[in-house]
């Protein structure tokens, strides 16, 4: 494959429309006799729904129809369920699995403030929010479980009773021997970490519409959804239709984050109100139904030991991790198991035992947002790290530079499987040489040494498992001016999608950068399809993309070979012009090409004019990308304020398509990072929080795949909690100071601050 645009800075494709206002969101989406649904929510956390009255509602002006779970029974199917462990982790750990079924509409209970009891269709939006005031609910309020803590314990109030516990999955793992190796070990450091609990917020919520055509019994809905395939994949259950006749279109999404990849009461409801009226239905989400029912994120506990030598060589590693995963599982293992997946990270650790314990709430259910598991578990690991290395007095980044795995043993196989069941296998990287890149790029040693104000400059790795599989489809085809037409079923929610799929079609055909169209997210543009997130995309389409345009080379040669009477191993492209090769005044372009593949009365064509190429490259296990974060900050400690001064990336994603978009993609990942590290509430105010981010592009090619590619997109964010915590710790080291629980909000550094400046100098070690 040639390299004429396949890691070019090319500028984004599509940022012209959306800067002059012209994309296309679902809000956008307008059809004739359009009705708007609205949605009475639960505002308890745990009730029985004793009656629900909507007669007066029913008779409001502008009000077509009024529905609860008895109303829509016949089409009330449990939400899709995600996340049963494959044959090959199920075979070498024992999860106890509980998964309870969610209706689009609550039947007999409520869980979770939130949960949709009713919907009312009308005329307009506000008409339908007017009648939701007029239904009655008679609500029955019943103990809650808010603590995981306290939640898996026996006594504790049960969100689920027929489970007769609050634990929704529970497993142990070992690899190695890590009682043995702890106690071999001449310092043993324990410490428990908080993780708290927060929510992806992209700047458009979700929203669906959907049109029911009566003539010829297809539904169609427009979704901002991550995973348009998925939600047609529910909706052929609960409309009782075959995949072909429900299409779903992914338009423009305003963000994503992993919060849009989740299966939702909404994206059954719209459609089933617009086959039951036969009119379209609209719903866009604000911003208080967001916060209450869109997926919540992150929220573990670790207590973790770690076993070492004194000169800092890790020996072994136990942790005790919580989980809290809301009302309902529907993501089943991912979150306990990608979490436990990721918590050696870099380090050379060949002793590891694990007791995890994931627990249902009720609180909004959890789903996978922007690393999934990934930040909680890098947060506990290298904080423990750094924890370890102040114990033993020894410098941070030489207890790093002791454990990271060198290039030299790689591939690293832990003796475990990852998430999708097959080996966990470090494929390629250089840990040292990223951490080598961000110290320098960071200017560790002199930052180490300013003691005149209050700094610190913290540390975090990760190596993380991306581009999970098994597929992902891609069609290529060739319009009758030669033109080329790319469909995935991968969606773009911000990642550069039509720029950077463009280029890999582009240097696969041979063809003009500009000639290449790149639709994402339509189910009638591939049958067959996963959607994006785990950081895949790049993988997963990128590679379905280079072979179906092969394909389509292939079929272009072979009819330039008719057109020309040469061989097609005598020809070559450029510009996307065929010609033979040391003949470049033979060059035919591949609009001629196409026409004369093309019968004519006058006679057929050269070759069958079939220029169309479907492919699903298999993608057996995920690749894995690495980075280094290195954060510099600032502590007032009048005021427990933390100020980031310089914040460094040196990552790995394997071959870059376009660093721009990687840039874009790494910053975006620090700033949710940051936000997960520093901040609770979502306030708006000046960007003053947030430095130039410095980002170090180092390329190790994975040999998974023929692109050498690795996943980008969550990385961003994985280590800015830990490596702004450990900052913090570096930066009040005079005074014992130990951060254990995000965010570090100014109340609570102060608390820090004033508690260890309280304590006689050799008593000094104060916890968040």
């Amino acid at each position: 494959m040639g390299a004429k645009y396949f890691g070019a800075a090319v500028r984004r494709r599509e940022d012209p429309r959306f800067l002059r206002g012209e994309a296309r969101f679902v809000d956008d989406v307008t059809l004739p006799g359009l009705l708007h649904a609205a949605f009475l929510r639960s505002p308890h956390a745990h009730a029985r729904l004793a009656h629900i009255r909507t007669e007066a509602a029913r008779t409001m002006p502008g009000v077509v129809a009024v529905f609860t779970h008895a109303d829509l029974a016949r089409w009330m199917k449990p939400l899709p369920l995600f996340g049963a462990p494959p044959p090959g982790l199920a075979a070498a750990v024992k999860f106890e699995l509980r998964q309870a079924p969610q209706y689009a509409l609550a039947k007999e209970r409520v869980r979770y403030v939130g949960e949709i009891v009713a919907m009312v269709v009308a005329t307009d939006r506000a008409r339908a929010e007017d009648a939701l005031a007029a239904i009655e609910v008679e609500y029955t309020p019943l103990p809650a479980s808010v603590d995981m803590l306290i939640a898996g314990e026996p006594g504790a109030p049960l969100v689920h009773p027929e489970w007769g516990t609050n634990v929704a999955v529970g497993f142990r793992h070992a690899i190695g021997d890590a009682d043995r190796a702890l106690a071999s070990a001449e310092v043993v450091i324990e410490e428990t970490f908080r993780i708290q609990r927060y929510v992806g917020m992209p700047l458009e919520g979700r929203g669906v519409v959907a049109v029911w055509d009566r003539r010829d019994g297809t539904l169609t809905t427009w979704n901002s959804t991550q995973v348009s395939h998925f939600v047609q994949q529910g909706l052929v259950s609960t409309l009782e239709l075959p995949p072909h006749r429900i299409r779903v279109i992914a338009p423009d999404l305003g963000g994503g984050f992993g919060t849009k990849a989740s299966g939702y009461a909404e994206d059954a409801l719209i459609p089933i109100a617009a086959r039951v009226l036969g009119r379209p239905v609209k719903w866009v989400e604000d911003r208080r139904e967001h916060m209450m029912s869109a997926a919540h994120a992150r929220h573990q506990t670790h207590t973790i030991r770690l076993g070492a030598r004194r000169d800092g060589t890790i020996l072994g590693l136990v942790d005790r991790i919580w989980l809290d995963l809301g009302a309902y599982n529907a993501w089943g293992v991912v979150l306990p198991y990608n979490t436990v997946a990721h918590l050696i990270g870099p380090h050379r650790i060949r002793d590891m035992q694990v007791d995890v314990k994931a627990v249902v709430t009720n609180k909004t259910p959890n789903a996978p947002y922007r690393g999934a598991g990934r930040p909680e578990t890098v947060f506990a690991m290298d904080r423990a790290v750094d924890c370890l290395a102040r114990t033993l007095r020894l410098d941070p980044a030489d207890v790093r530079r002791r454990n990271y795995i060198r290039p030299d043993e790689l591939p690293f196989d832990f003796g475990m499987p990852y998430r999708d069941g097959n080996p966990m296998v470090y494929d390629s990287g250089d840990f040292p040489a990223a951490l080598e890149s961000a110290l320098a790029a960071a200017e560790y040693d002199r930052v180490r040494k300013e003691r005149g104000v209050w700094r610190g400059i913290g540390i975090s790795g990760y190596v993380e498992g991306t581009a999970i599989g098994p597929f992902e489809g891609a069609r290529v085809t060739l319009d009758a001016a030669g033109r080329v037409q790319v469909a995935t079923g991968a969606v773009c929610s911000g990642q550069g999608h039509e720029t950077s799929f463009a280029q890999v079609a582009a240097d696969a055909l041979g063809v003009p950068l500009d000639w290449v169209t790149v639709t994402g997210g339509d189910t009638a543009g591939v049958p067959f399809g996963i959607g994006t997130f785990a950081s895949r995309s790049g993988v997963t389409a990128g590679n379905s993309i280079a072979d179906a345009a092969g394909q389509v080379r292939a079929k272009v040669l072979a009819a330039a070979g008719a057109l020309l009477e040469a061989a097609p191993e005598d020809l070559e492209i450029e510009d996307g012009r065929v010609f033979v090769r040391g003949a470049p005044s033979s060059a035919v372009d591949f609009a001629r090409i196409v026409q004369a593949a093309i019968p004519t009365f006058a006679k057929p064509g050269v070759v069958t004019p079939d220029f169309d190429a479907t492919a699903y490259h298999h993608v057996p296990t995920v690749t894995f990308a690495s980075a280094v974060h290195v954060a510099v900050v600032d502590v007032d400690r009048e005021t427990g304020a933390v100020k980031l001064i310089r914040y460094v990336v040196a990552h790995d994603c394997g071959k870059v398509i376009n660093p721009i978009i990687v840039d874009g993609q790494v910053h975006g990942g620090v700033a949710q990072g940051v936000g997960g590290a520093l901040f609770e509430d979502m306030a708006y105010d000046a960007a003053s929080d947030l430095p130039p981010i410095e980002t170090i592009h180092l390329e190790f090619p994975s040999p998974r795949n023929p692109l050498g590619m690795k996943g980008l997109g969550e990385g961003g964010a994985i280590s800015p909690p830990a490596a702004i915590a450990n900052a913090i710790d570096d930066a009040l080291a005079p005074l014992g100071v130990r951060v254990t629980q995000t965010p570090a909000l100014p109340w609570r550094v102060r608390a820090l601050i004033a508690a260890a400046s309280a304590s006689p100098p050799a008593a000094r070690r104060t916890d968040s």
